[in-house]
């Protein structure tokens, strides 16, 4: 049984967990908890030397860390990975976008919003994280006001990772009545078989049925 490390409010640890729900694949959810540094511990760093959630252990003593190379390994040979070389590798063209161009704005939009206190020199940042954030959300935007999803005409991981930061976004104060094509697919994805809401901080054991 896989055993993920993670923590349950952060998107890029909810993406594994609805891969593997929607996949109704078995495993166990080790809640940890980065603001006490818990993923800088001796024994998490022996894990996972970059000291990042979400980690995988795909079998006794073998680890697998980063989101999206999770949503990959996972995903191989099932429904939400296409078969297609073109198809696979338009998965991974969003994959990469959602790293490089979505989360490093909106995700990070909301971490200073929500963790951080009212009075965090960090929040001088949101006038150029809404910027570029907005740019992706715009990108989303021409591509989901034309298609059902990202890639193809079923969901795919592309659309899970990028859907963890999305749905939260308005909570990083984003506008996102201005994006009627991504709300609409943000409810196709919520509609799938075995969607789970990201949970809150706090221990969590979950298993899929």
């Amino acid at each position: 049984m896989f055993k993920v490390y993670g923590m349950s409010s952060s998107g890029n640890c909810h993406k594994v967990r609805l891969a593997l729900e929607m996949l109704r694949i078995p495993y166990e959810w080790h809640e940890i908890d980065i603001m006490k540094r818990e993923s800088r511990t001796q024994s998490f760093l022996a894990m996972n030397p970059n000291g990042r959630v979400p980690t995988l252990e795909v079998s006794p003593g073998k680890y697998l860390p980063e989101s999206n190379a999770i949503l990959f390994y996972v995903a191989e040979g099932s429904r939400l990975l296409p078969s297609d070389r073109l198809a696979k590798a338009q998965v991974l063209q969003w994959m990469f976008f959602e790293q490089y161009s979505h989360e490093p704005y909106v995700a990070v939009a909301r971490f200073i919003l929500k963790y951080l206190p009212g009075d965090s020199p960090r929040r001088s940042e949101l006038p150029r994280l809404y910027e570029r954030g907005y740019q992706a959300l715009d990108v989303m935007e021409r591509q989901l006001a034309q298609h059902a999803f990202l890639v193809g005409d079923a969901l795919t991981i592309a659309d899970i990772a990028l859907f963890a930061y999305t749905n939260p976004a308005a909570d990083a104060g984003f506008d996102m009545s201005r994006y009627p094509g991504v709300r609409a697919w943000l409810e196709r994805v919520k509609s799938q078989p075995g969607y789970v809401e990201m949970a809150q901080p706090g221990p969590v054991s979950a298993t899929a049925a």
